[in-house]
């Protein structure tokens, strides 16, 4: 073995380790800053010793080349471990086992630039080298190293591999003739493949060092490569950011395409054009997990029967292929997208007492059909009848209330978590009555207090009792995003409950503590602790969450501030924010009952929203409600339909009071209605939602079925 040649220091690189696609790719994702300074760090003009014994170790390798006519193509060399070996840090030399019909092996020439990919699916692990050919022989080539950096174990499935011929023999591998359709049975190896591999390429000319052949893996689970005709459309994950691929796509719209199948040993070789689709495009809109997307239009492809002389077994999933699409559920859900504001059966799959008051209610569709997704702290609108009617009356009576959803999305449920309140019918119903396998019916999910997951303004989630529900949600999805982003955004989430009994999700939120290393903080705040219970430990403080409370659990930083909880507790916050300094457009509220919190716009603000009276909004009407004898005479100081049933005794269903949840819809026998801003909730002919609606100027007398 020839001595290693002295490795350069990280900083040794003058040009940048990215060539101009891969820049401009960078600086229009917002991370070329960032990307220009890790990968001089971690993209090396040669191999760390670490990565020579990671090849040595390898029963294949990816390799992409360029044919004489510049059609890239990618392909798989196998051997016996050491195959693949390196003389020096700045070389790799390959036994040459692939077939002599393997259009790469063919392509392989002095000087060619070559992309390399070694990955081994049991560890998960992968590294990249891409260079030259240095020597070949009939035997052997050597490549020179340009480039050489490691890959993050992402969408990379088990699998375990045995060999069943010598890796040497290549004489059982037979290609048959070109083709440039996609027959039958290239539509069902594609269709049904949880992985493949693509090589790209530019012209070397301002930089040979990071310009040339690059080959990389792409995964999913089976069906996330969708054919249409002779083209596929391809979800692209993400990923590290180098865009290397995408990169070179850019500047030459090209790729070489081999789908193994590791069970018969056989490659199906594409090679094509490609097309880069953004995440709004239409092929691509709609698919959860993909940031973006890109076509490949076959040119011509070719079979390579019995090319591996090993089989491998699929073992588990990554993790990260199982919180990703396929397209028949995007598919599916698209058409339930159609009617998201329509009721929809669910069954409830399991019930768990998350605390002494709070009760957790998991939802599966009754119809086996995708959820519709939604943010992490949104709601929904359940309805539900009783299972036994009140005295005197024949039929229950059906009750609607809109509840958090505290599961994250990517969940395969919607879960909400509900406090019994003994004046709450609804809860009531939920904690008396419901159990696992009845069918409930609800409205997709919606509202506008959610979180960004990508946002790096460190948040602050704020809860108090119930009003953690939505928070869980958050912090979940915050980690979960993490994962598959790698981008993590920074929370702290403070938690007051009158005591631990009455506190739900403690410990899942310090398992989310724990999971990221302390990037999501909990902090327990308790109203009484129980003898015994150690602070620290049990919990983080007593009393209240005061302007003192937060200067000590919050580090000088800008903040984004969520808000949940009971009114007294929202206002109190509110305000507690506002005296340290903290802007109103950086604190985030929900809340559902007859109190909104009472804000004060930043003065510095250009233009605030107001609460001015619609045009056809009406001074003074006359308002009957069916149940009652009497007509009730509204004015403009009486507020919405809502408040008026309220001052004459009545209990309409409501949730939001906000035009968010549509829990408050009630039949419009005569006349019409204004709202001062658009309800978020679809408004059917004939119903007024009552929460937000007035009567409207020369409207005939109002009539509500209430």
């Amino acid at each position: 073995m020839s001595p290693a040649l002295p490795a350069q220091p990280d900083d040794s690189q003058t040009a940048s380790p990215f060539h101009a696609g891969e820049q401009q790719l960078q600086s229009e994702n917002g991370s070329r800053e960032m990307m220009e300074k890790f990968g001089r760090r971690v993209i090396r003009p040669f191999m760390p010793d670490q990565h020579r014994a990671f090849f040595a170790q390898l029963p294949f390798v990816v390799v992409g080349a360029v044919d004489a006519e510049g059609w890239p193509w990618a392909s798989l060399f196998p051997g016996a471990p050491g195959f693949a070996n390196s003389p020096d840090n700045r070389h790799l030399d390959i036994a040459l086992n692939a077939a002599q019909t393997d259009p790469v092996r063919s392509a392989l020439r002095p000087e060619a630039p070559i992309g390399l990919l070694g990955i081994e699916p049991h560890s998960r692990r992968r590294n990249r080298m891409n260079g030259r050919v240095a020597t070949l022989g009939e035997a052997q080539v050597q490549l020179r190293v340009d480039q050489s950096f490691g890959n993050c174990p992402q969408y990379i499935q088990h699998r375990d591999i045995t060999f069943l011929r010598d890796p040497a023999d290549s004489t059982p591998a037979q290609a048959a003739p070109c083709f440039t359709q996609l027959d039958a049975e290239a539509r069902r190896k594609i269709g049904s493949a949880d992985v493949f591999f693509v090589a790209s390429a530019v012209e070397a000319r301002d930089n040979p060092t990071n310009e040339g052949v690059d080959v990389s893996h792409r995964g999913g689970r089976p069906g996330f490569v969708q054919i249409d005709g002779n083209s596929l459309i391809i979800p692209d994950f993400p990923g590290n950011n180098h865009f290397n691929t995408f990169g070179n796509f850019l500047l030459n719209p090209k790729a070489g395409l081999v789908f193994p199948d590791f069970e018969t040993g056989t490659l199906l070789m594409l090679t094509g054009t490609t097309e880069l689709l953004s995440k709004d495009a239409p092929e691509i809109r709609g698919f959860h997990g993909a940031d973006r997307g890109w076509r490949f239009t076959l040119d011509h492809g070719l079979w390579l029967r019995d090319a591996l002389p090993f089989r491998a077994k699929l073992g588990a999933f990554s993790p990260h292929s199982l919180m990703a699409d396929t397209w028949a559920e995007r598919s599916a859900r698209a058409k339930q997208e159609e009617g998201r504001n329509a009721w929809r059966r669910f069954r409830v799959a399991r019930v768990e007492q998350e605390s002494a008051a709070i009760r957790s209610f998991y939802l599966e569709p009754a119809d086996g059909a995708p959820l519709l997704p939604f943010e992490a702290g949104q709601f929904l609108t359940l309805r539900a009848r009783s299972k036994t009617p009140p005295a005197g009356q024949a039929v229950a009576k059906v009750l609607s209330r809109s509840y958090t959803v505290s599961s994250a999305p990517g969940e395969p449920y919607y879960r909400i978590s509900v406090k019994r309140e003994e004046q709450g019918e609804m809860s009531r119903l939920l904690h008396d009555q419901v159990t696992p396998g009845d069918v409930l019916e609800a409205k997709a999910p919606r509202g506008s207090f959610y979180i960004d997951p990508t946002e790096t303004r460190p948040a602050v989630l704020l809860a108090g009792g119930v009003g953690v529900t939505p928070m869980i949600s958050m912090a979940s999805h915050v980690m979960r995003e993490g994962l598959r982003t790698r981008h993590l955004r920074p929370l702290t989430v403070v938690h007051a409950s009158r005591d631990s009994a009455q506190r739900a999700f403690a410990d899942a939120f310090r398992a989310l503590q724990q999971a990221t290393e302390g990037q999501i903080r909990y902090l327990s705040i308790l109203s009484n602790a129980a003898e015994g219970e150690k602070p620290g430990e049990d919990y983080n403080g007593t009393g209240h969450i005061t302007d003192d409370t937060l200067r000590q659990v919050l580090a000088l930083d800008d903040y984004d501030f969520f808000l949940c909880g009971p009114p007294p507790f929202m206002q109190g916050v509110y305000d507690s924010l506002l005296r340290l300094g903290v802007r109103d457009a950086r604190i985030y509220a929900e809340s559902f009952g007859p109190a909104a919190l009472t804000r004060t716009a930043d003065t510095s603000a250009s233009s605030q929203a107001m609460d001015h009276p619609a045009k056809d909004e009406a001074e003074a009407a006359e308002v009957r409600f069916a149940s009652l004898d009497a007509a009730a005479q509204w004015s403009a100081e009486d507020g919405s339909l809502l408040e008026l049933a309220e001052a004459q005794g009545l209990t309409p269903n409501f949730s939001c009071r906000s035009g968010s949840c549509g829990s408050c819809a009630t039949k419009l026998s005569q006349g019409r209605v204004s709202y001062r801003s658009p309800p978020e909730a679809e408004v059917e002919a004939g119903e007024a939602l009552l929460c937000c609606a007035r009567p409207a100027k020369d409207s005939a007398p109002l009539i509500l079925d209430l």
